[in-house]
């Protein structure tokens, strides 16, 4: 089971040293990863593996969420099905 996790704020370092950090302590298993930086703006898309988080999806879409507000970033996780329904018009 995979989702898709996207970061986006104002750069600045160890963004993705702490994003994967703390989605590895969830039993999440990183895939993909493609991240730019716009200006000043980064930007990052991550296909992960969920088949062993320790909670549920919704709960993890959350602390992702409480997570990136902690580092002033935004991040949103999504189950794959969802993100390509959302993405395919």
């Amino acid at each position: 089971m995979r989702a898709v996790v996207t970061v986006t704020g104002k750069d600045k370092k160890g963004i993705i040293a702490k994003v994967s950090s703390f989605l590895l302590e969830k039993g999440v298993n990183v895939e993909d990863i493609s991240q730019t930086i716009l200006q000043d703006y980064f930007a990052m898309i991550m296909l992960v593996d969920i088949s062993d988080i320790k909670t549920e999806l919704s709960v993890l879409a959350k602390e992702c969420e409480k997570m990136g507000e902690e580092i002033g970033m935004s991040i949103r996780l999504q189950h794959e099905a969802i993100f390509n329904a959302m993405h395919n018009i």
